[in-house]
């Protein structure tokens, strides 16, 4: 059947009937939405009433169609397969390599006959069954891609065979099995593998889920075969099975495969399957990746819409739960949605549960999908007007209890909707809101998260009525436990990216949002909660044991034990020293940074603080969180202490490269680098003229100009505008400045403090500007603290520069743990107490 697992939302299934005018959620009553190139013909039962008489090949062809991304996915796979060769053409076998072969030839000598024969799955016998069993279910476009592209691959499999030519078998394989080829050696790629990769690709999008888990079962089988029988190494197995998935995602752009699109024609049969006979359908324009939706008028006049999902969707992803994590806010991750019909079926189950707990939705009729192709969501068409387009006079305060009400009602049913925007708001011609597009919501969570949804309510509707009027009806109708724990929620960092762009004036919109709530019910401005989660630590212990343990085999590691029995400890207790002094340094440059007078003492306490929310939380997120709330308790807004931490990370990232550049040029005296010469020629100048076309094709984009040009404009004119007044005033430049190079430098004495205490004699400005040059570049990890990167940057620097491997992997991991980790304890204390005086 074309539509499967069909259910009853609310009502009778909709009767048979004849055409009548279309209305779309959320358009005025009686208006056609506007049409999309190609898309608004409207299409009826009676223009294809011999759709459903035709052959079920004839309905396979209203979902053929290609996609783009083949293109690339045949690119990967060339890209790989060269990448291959070029290994390939290398003498000997990669450990690797030999280590796996090992493997596999354990496996008991009486499975060789099995063996033997799964490996005709990749050979002509298994074309014949596969294309022929196609061709005899009458399946004559999949019987044609599985012929092409095994033959293909074939093809291509030979042709790289005589342009790579054999690989020698290694005299170490001799002693572990019999089974190798001849003198000649090993074939490479693997013939088996890549026309079996070949045959389980090109029949993908026509099987079942089940039957194509199987097919690629069978190719793994083929290539332990393979390798068990002698005829080929990992290396040759991997390439042919990329090979192969090569060729079959290349028939699939030249002929097409089900599901690539999806026609009016099969909607309109899906329809009818659902028993919705001489239904007239028309496409709607839509966003570019947004699912497909199709107004549908029945014959009895009943207007319904059909919403078709293509892909999975997503609201919140990486970007999204770093924000949460700077904002100091839990992540509570969308819901686990594997395919497109777990999507759909998600949305309709949680759109039935949130209209049985009272709350006024668009109805839901079916949920099915459509032969060949994607599923689909059926519901009832609702006259009326997305609350965004509504003017704040049309919006009574009726209307604003009720969407109060309806929050309350999805929380009393442990439902969070986790996409409240104004546009899935839809006010009816009763003038009643209704909530739609339940697909990133979620079910059975803790009470507590709706005060995500308490928030995004009120972002909503201060986009369309104002600030104090938002704040004044969520007071009278929502309760106080609630509204405090939406609180830390109005953070710009909090929301995701359609809801912030609801607010005309964006961060100074939340923050007069933020500050009129809190105002409003009398609480202070939420404070600082740790980023540092159970497992951010975790990851940070087995990162340092990891670093700890592996980064002294370069020496050895009973060398470097033995180096700390024997060092000066007096040198250590002064990096220790030092590392405490830097955060006197970060807090110079905090006060320096602020054009409002701030409090030294509370402001080193918050910095000592710092050492523990930014070590300890990838790209130091923590560091910015914890300074954000104590300048905002302070009486900044938070444009000024963003501001000021604009200056603060600007400067000493000047600082950084300034220092760093010097750095790279003292090494460069210290390092005998011999004949190097800088890369030249026109294969240099194309790169970059290619990576400059690139970078302006990027930033022409609407793309660029939304995400990178116009916000990097804005941040910089920002910067700009309080680093001028602060680089005029003598004193305050000449703090901000200092304070600076006065981290860096501390820092750096620290490397060098811990290196004495192992050895007497180095080149002491070198040693520094390995520390600046590796501490700078190794920060660029996405680790904490830069874990690994930096300690391993440490090492090599210092070892370039004449420093013994015992030494510098002692003295890297003894400055490390004394001048960068230990400060953490203290800090730990602070920021208890600080959240316990109520500074963050």
């Amino acid at each position: 059947m074309a539509a499967r697992n069909g259910y009853d939302a609310d009502g009778p299934d909709p009767p048979a009937g004849g055409p009548a005018k279309v209305g779309r959620a959320g358009a005025p009553a009686g208006r056609r939405p506007a049409r999309a190139r190609g898309l608004g013909r409207r299409r009826s039962a009676a223009d294809l009433g011999r759709l459903g008489r035709r052959s079920r090949y004839a309905r396979l062809r209203q979902s053929i169609g290609r996609h783009p991304a083949d293109l690339a996915r045949m690119a990967v796979a060339a890209g790989v397969v060269l990448g291959c060769v070029v290994v390939a053409l290398r003498p000997g076998v990669n450990p690797v390599e030999s280590a796996i072969f090992d493997q596999v030839e354990a496996l008991p000598n009486w499975s060789s006959g099995v063996w033997s024969v799964v490996a005709w799955y990749g050979s002509w016998p298994g074309i014949v069954l596969t294309a022929g069993l196609a061709l005899y279910l009458g399946r004559l476009r999949l019987g044609a891609a599985l012929c092409g592209s095994a033959v293909l691959s074939w093809v291509l499999a030979l042709v790289i065979q005589w342009l790579a030519g054999p690989r020698p078998v290694p005299p170490a394989l001799f002693e572990v099995t019999s089974r190798l080829p001849g003198p000649p050696g090993f074939e490479f790629p693997a013939v088996e593998l890549a026309v079996a990769a070949a045959l389980a690709t090109s029949a993908g999008p026509y099987v079942t889920r089940w039957v194509r888990n199987t097919a690629w079962v069978a190719v793994v089988l083929v290539a332990v075969a393979d390798v068990f029988l002698g005829r080929n190494l990992p290396l040759g197995v991997f390439a042919g099975a990329v090979l192969g998935w090569g060729a079959g995602t290349f028939f699939h752009l030249t002929l097409g495969a089900p599901g690539r699109r999806t026609s009016d024609a099969a909607v309109l049969l899906a329809l009818r399957q659902c028993g919705i006979e001489d239904a007239h359908v028309t496409p709607v324009p839509r966003p570019f990746l947004r699912p497909q939706l199709y107004d549908v008028a029945t014959r009895s006049g009943e207007q319904l819409q059909m919403k078709v999902v293509r892909r999975l969707h997503r609201l919140a992803g990486p970007a999204y739960r770093v924000r949460r994590l700077l904002a100091s806010l839990d992540v509570q991750h969308e819901p686990d949605l594997t395919t497109p019909r777990h999507e759909v079926e998600h949305e309709a189950y949680v759109t039935l549960l949130a209209e049985r707990a009272g709350v006024r939705t668009l109805p839901i009729l079916l949920a099915g999908e459509i032969e060949h192709g994607p599923p689909f969501l059926i519901r009832r068409h609702v006259a009326g007007h997305p609350l965004s387009q509504l003017t704040p006079s049309a919006i009574s305060d009726s209307l604003l209890d009720e969407l109060w009400h309806d929050v309350l009602a999805l929380r009393a049913a442990r439902i969070t909707h986790h996409d409240l925007r104004a546009k899935n708001i839809v006010v009816d011609e009763r003038g009643h809101p209704r909530i739609a597009d339940f697909t990133f919501s979620r079910v059975g969570g803790p009470g507590a998260q709706s005060s995500q949804d308490a928030a995004e309510m009120l972002v909503s509707v201060a986009s369309v009525v104002g600030v104090p009027r938002a704040v004044e009806s969520a007071v009278r109708a929502l309760p106080a436990d609630l509204l405090r724990e939406a609180l830390p929620d109005l953070q710009w960092l909090a929301l995701h990216t359609h809801l912030r762009r609801q607010l005309r004036d964006g961060r100074g919109s939340l923050a007069d949002l933020r500050e009129a709530l809190a105002e409003r019910i009398g609480e202070p401005l939420p404070g600082f909660r740790s980023p540092v989660r159970p497992a951010t630590l975790a990851v940070l212990l087995a990162g340092g044991l990891a670093v700890y343990l592996l980064l002294p085999q370069i020496s050895s590691l009973s060398r470097v034990v033995g180096s700390f029995a024997t060092a000066d400890w007096r040198w250590l207790l002064l990096a220790a020293v030092l590392g405490q002094l830097t955060t006197l340094a970060a807090a110079l440059t905090m006060i320096a940074s602020s054009r409002k007078p701030v409090p030294w003492l509370k402001t080193t306490a918050v910095q000592v603080a710092a050492t523990f929310t930014g070590r300890t939380t990838a790209a130091g997120v923590g560091f910015y969180g914890i300074n954000l709330v104590y300048l905002e308790r302070l009486g900044l807004r938070r444009a000024n202490a963003v501001g000021v931490l604009l200056i603060n990370r600007a400067v000493m990232g000047l600082v950084s490269a300034v220092l760093t550049v010097l750095g790279i040029l003292v090494i460069g005296d210290a390092v005998p680098v011999g004949q190097v010469r800088v890369p030249n020629g026109w294969p240099l100048w194309l790169g970059v003229g290619l990576a400059g076309l690139a970078a302006v094709a990027i930033m022409a984009s609407p793309f660029g100009r939304a995400r990178l040009l116009r916000p990097g404009l804005r941040a910089a004119r920002d910067v700009g505008a309080d680093l001028l007044p602060t680089l005029r005033h003598p004193a305050r430049a000449t703090a901000l400045v200092g304070g600076s190079v006065a981290f860096l430098v501390l820092s750096a004495l620290g490397l060098v403090a811990t290196l004495l205490a192992f050895q007497s004699s180095f080149p002491l400005l070198a040693v520094m500007a390995v520390f600046i040059v590796g501490s700078t570049l190794g920060q660029l990890a996405p680790t904490p603290g830069g874990l690994g990167a930096v300690e391993g940057a440490l090492v090599a620097g210092l070892t370039a520069i004449g420093i013994g491997p015992t030494e510098a992997v002692a003295a890297v991991l003894a400055s490390r743990l004394l001048t960068f980790w230990l400060p953490v304890l203290p800090g730990i204390v602070a920021f208890r107490l600080l959240q316990h005086q109520g500074v963050v």
